[in-house]
């Protein structure tokens, strides 16, 4: 292992090379050598025309991550599970077609990089069929730019299946915590562990180099042998960060509650106003079933933890988050994909195998866009990709989906009394629309594969079955024709809708932990 600046990183990436970066957001996220890549190339005007690939979202939507990468002529190719956070300088690139940029699950990029590590030809997967990663649709690529076809439909003993072949890795670019003079690195205070070790053997395997960014240097021999999670016989180069630039999360330096140092009471945990997210939440959790292994995405289902505590039934709930984690609170905000009072956190890799092998009883995830049959976006708006991150992934194996979000977007304002909801601003966007944008969860495709679909929003719930979507609850205060059927594209099923129980909309609920005891009896 030899010691460099972040400057000197990046004077050891020639032209044309294949980056694997490691990080999510900006946890795990080696800033200070992308810094010094972006340095070396606005002093000498190399690197040039390279190629990245990425599990996850890589920055924080302002200053850090795939921003680095984005001069015209610096980078040719990007291949990332969502784009979200990478800045609004790399979008426009990707937008005007500037650099050619694909994007394919998450879990599928993780597994991805264990078959080039092992010199495996590829990864042959179902996950994506029927979604805009099928080649039959888009094949993952965001713009017309794409040169190449990344994802290739195949049939196997007589199925069809999805095939990413496997890149040659030039340089692998990953984070940890502490390394020792021989290179051993341990991720002590990382919230997530991610595919960090995987990528370390991808660029080895295909003979190339690994750096490693870390807080400090410590003597060989202090580490123990169980804390180190990427030997130093496949590190390369270390660069150690300012703090500055090895922050836990996009908003967090360092929590000892987030790596799992410490464990905190669940009843600090502020409760969420009274409104429509809070509704939302609350109608989804009565979905919750005790001891359940669930998932949460981001957004409004990231505050059914929130009311659970508040209902003081958290201890019930075994959560899960695509990152690693398992058990506890998932945090939410720009401290997502981590958790506090966690019972695990293994790689990244791993929980997408325990995903994708049919793992997960119940997952919540977030809605933008739906269509008369069920198909969900939750990827690309107005012709503008962001990306389908673990989603693709979580709804293909899940047994019980719920999808949470507002029935409208842009500028919905509610009033929420008495046990009733009243709309006094409608949003401007409608959610409920005749085709999606793009199809990132096939609902003809699950309704086929019977999985049990709701879509729960402030003033309605639907149900997916093989004849489309059914309107199955309405909220108290609601009028049908006017604040429902009035604001979407299609005309639901509707065969006698109930009420939604009137205690969702009242300051004081109390029902779920009844609800969980009615479901174990």
């Amino acid at each position: 292992m030899k010691l460099i600046t972040a400057t000197q990183a990046g004077a050891l990436i020639r032209d044309d090379a294949t980056l694997f970066l490691g990080g999510l957001a900006m946890s795990s996220l080696p800033e200070e050598i992308l810094q010094g890549i972006e340095q070396h190339y606005l002093e000498t005007g190399h690197p040039r025309q390279l190629t990245t690939w990425a599990c996850g979202a890589v920055g924080n939507s302002g200053n850090g991550g795939m921003k680095h990468f984005a001069h015209e002529g610096m980078i040719r190719r990007t291949i990332a599970g969502h784009f979200g956070q990478t800045g609004a300088e790399m979008m426009k690139m990707v937008y005007d077609g500037k650099v050619e940029a694909y994007n394919f699950p998450q879990g599928s990029l993780s597994q991805l990089t264990r078959h080039i590590a092992s010199r495996s030809p590829g990864l042959l997967t179902k996950v994506g069929l029927g979604t805009f990663v099928d080649p039959r649709q888009e094949g993952g690529k965001l713009n017309r730019t794409c040169s190449a076809d990344l994802v290739q439909l195949v049939e196997f003993q007589g199925e069809e299946w999805l095939y990413y072949p496997s890149p040659k890795i030039d340089v692998a670019i990953i984070r940890a915590t502490l390394a020792d003079e021989a290179g051993n690195l341990t991720l002590d205070k990382e919230g997530v562990l991610l595919e960090q070790l995987a990528i370390a053997q991808a660029a080895r395997a295909c003979g190339g180099i690994v750096i490693a960014q870390v807080e400090r240097i410590v003597q060989t021999g202090s580490l123990h042998p169980k804390q180190v999670k990427i030997p130093g016989i496949m590190v390369d180069y270390v660069v150690v960060a300012r703090p500055e630039n090895h922050m836990q999360t996009i908003t967090t330096q360092f929590d000892p509650a987030l790596c799992g140092d410490v464990r905190i009471p669940l009843g600090s945990l502020p409760p969420m106003p009274l409104d429509e997210r809070k509704v939302i939440a609350r109608r989804a959790a009565l979905e919750l079933r005790s001891g359940a292994v669930t998932n949460l995405g981001i957004g409004i289902p990231a505050g059914i933890p929130s009311v659970a505590a508040e209902e003081g039934v958290a201890d019930l709930l075994t959560l899960s988050v695509e990152s690693g984690v398992t058990g506890g609170i998932p945090a939410q905000g720009g401290d997502f994909a981590l958790a506090y009072n966690a019972q695990a956190i293994i790689e990244q890799t791993s929980q997408f195998d325990f995903y994708d092998g049919g793992g997960l009883d119940a997952s919540f995830l977030g809605l933008a866009q739906v269509d008369r049959h069920g198909n969900v976006n939750v990827s690309k708006f107005n012709g503008r990709p962001v990306g389908c991150g673990g989603f693709i992934n979580i709804t293909r194996s899940t047994r019980k989906l719920v999808f949470c979000g507002t029935f409208t977007a842009g500028g919905l304002k509610v009033a929420i009394a008495d046990g009733a909801l009243h709309i006094e601003q409608e949003g401007r966007s409608s959610k409920f629309v005749d085709h999606v944008e793009q199809i990132t969860f096939n609902g003809h495709d699950a309704a086929q594969r019977q999985q049990d679909v709701l879509f729960v929003t402030e003033r309605a719930v639907f149900q997916l079955g093989l004849d489309g979507l059914a309107l199955i609850e309405i909220a108290p205060g609601v009028d049908l024709e006017r604040d429902i059927l009035a604001h979407m594209s299609f005309r639901p099923i509707i065969r006698e809708p109930r009420l939604m129980d009137a205690s969702l909309f009242q300051a004081e609920w109390g029902g779920l932990r009844a609800s969980l005891s009615a479901k174990n009896n």
